[in-house]
């Protein structure tokens, strides 16, 4: 065996640029496919991430402008939402609405405790707002139906804005009361975004905000979760049902996309877990061809080896050698080369992901009406690194068999008479 390590050291020494250039592919074959499926792994766990921490079973929708005539009415009017479409959501959907609420904003609130304060956004919302948005709840409790129904001045404000304005004074947030301007809200809970837009917003009930801050009963835009909507047609469908009954109650044509904008998480969903599925393929077949530029590289390699150690074979034979030997002496030789560049590309591409872990390990993208996590934990499970390495190796196994039954099926004669 030591012979034959010796015979492969002398023959990659002999050829050391063209071993280099051979290995080279290898590696970088194996390098890109790990790094290939890091980044596709980065875009895949952000979207599974950002999936598990709303519900995707609902739906927003937000006020437009119509882009039809309709009922007499020319093109071009804005359409504002209001409580009437809360209550019609509810009264005409019942079998596919779990909840349906509002969101409504008020800036340039200035929200003090003692000699602290902090300026924010308020903004009213319905108790579905925790099930639908990026709110994690880290102490107390978030607005319930009692304070919607009474127009409670509870708030929940968020974790930075409750240091601000407690901390110095080592005072527990929880019941504690805060001035806004002449209005008093008495602290219910306190909440910590995960990466969604207003982190610094404080929250109090829908009602609440359009009485103080004379909104009237119009709001920003509608949110409710549905039920027994488990197909894309479904959803469609629904939207279309949906369309009809508030373009009644505003005046625009159920066929006009532009009056209301309905943002459909499920509909979202299923496309995005078929584009995933996809990502995941087109990253497979890129790498797979890459690797195979790899092993043709040594099986060209080896062809060559071959020819040029022709005669060396033919004595070979003729002094009695087995052609189990010359087999066995090409097959390792086209393994080690694999097996050595391989294992280089594969701690290559686990040190790029790494790398791509810490640089860009929760990157987030601004949406105009919020921030989502784009690129979250780009890594590469150590199992599928190995597997791929391994299967690299096969491939280098095969790839030197052709050229090693070529060595083996050489007759001596002929060999003797090669240049």
């Amino acid at each position: 065996m030591i012979d034959i390590w010796q015979e492969i050291y002398g023959t990659i020494r002999r050829n050391k640029l063209r071993t280099f250039l051979t290995g080279f592919a290898v590696a970088w074959g194996i390098f890109m496919l790990i790094v290939l499926l890091g980044a596709g792994n980065g875009l895949i766990h952000a979207f599974e991430q950002s999936s598990s921490e709303m519900a995707m079973n609902s739906i927003k929708v937000y006020p437009g402008m119509t882009s039809l005539p309709f009922d007499g009415l020319r093109e071009g009017r804005p359409v504002e939402l209001d409580n009437r479409d809360v209550e019609a959501t509810l009264q005409h959907f019942p079998q596919h609405i779990i909840t349906a609420g509002a969101t409504l904003w008020q800036g340039g609130v200035t929200l003090s405790f003692g000699p602290e304060y902090v300026s924010l956004h308020l903004t009213g919302v319905y108790p579905n707002h925790i099930e639908t948005e990026a709110v994690k709840l880290i102490k107390g409790r978030f607005i319930n139906e009692m304070d919607i129904k009474e127009r409670r001045k509870a708030i929940v404000l968020h974790r930075k804005t409750a240091e601000i304005l407690f901390n110095k004074t080592h005072t527990e947030p929880i019941g504690q009361f805060v001035n806004a301007g002449s209005v008093v809200y008495q602290v219910v809970g306190i909440y910590n975004d995960r990466g969604d837009s207003g982190s610094s917003d404080a929250y109090i009930p829908f009602t609440t905000l359009q009485l103080i801050y004379n909104k009237g009963d119009k709001l920003h835009n509608l949110v409710m979760t549905t039920k027994n909507l488990t197909t894309e047609e479904a959803n469609t469908e629904f939207e279309a049902d949906y369309r009809k009954v508030i373009g009644t109650i505003h005046r625009f044509d159920p066929q006009d996309s532009g009056a209301i904008w309905m943002w459909n998480r499920f509909t979202n969903y299923l496309q995005q877990l078929e584009a995933t599925a996809i990502l995941r393929v087109a990253i497979w077949v890129i790498g797979i061809f890459t690797l195979l530029s790899g092993i043709v590289g040594v099986s060209n390699i080896m062809l060559i080896t071959v020819k040029e150690r022709t005669r060396e074979f033919g004595i070979r034979k003729a002094l009695g050698a087995k052609p189990l030997s010359i087999l066995w002496l090409v097959v390792v030789e086209s393994v080690t080369i694999t097996t050595l560049f391989g294992y280089i590309g594969m701690l290559a591409g686990i040190g790029a992901t790494e790398w791509m872990n810490y640089a860009f390990g929760n990157q987030t993208m601004d949406m105009g009406f919020g921030s989502s996590t784009v690129f979250s934990n780009p890594t590469v499970d150590i199992s599928i690194a190995v597997q791929a390495t391994l299967t690299l190796i096969i491939a280098g196994t095969l790839a030197g068999l052709f050229p090693a039954r070529k060595a083996v099926s050489i007759r001596p004669i002929e060999a003797l008479r090669a240049d």
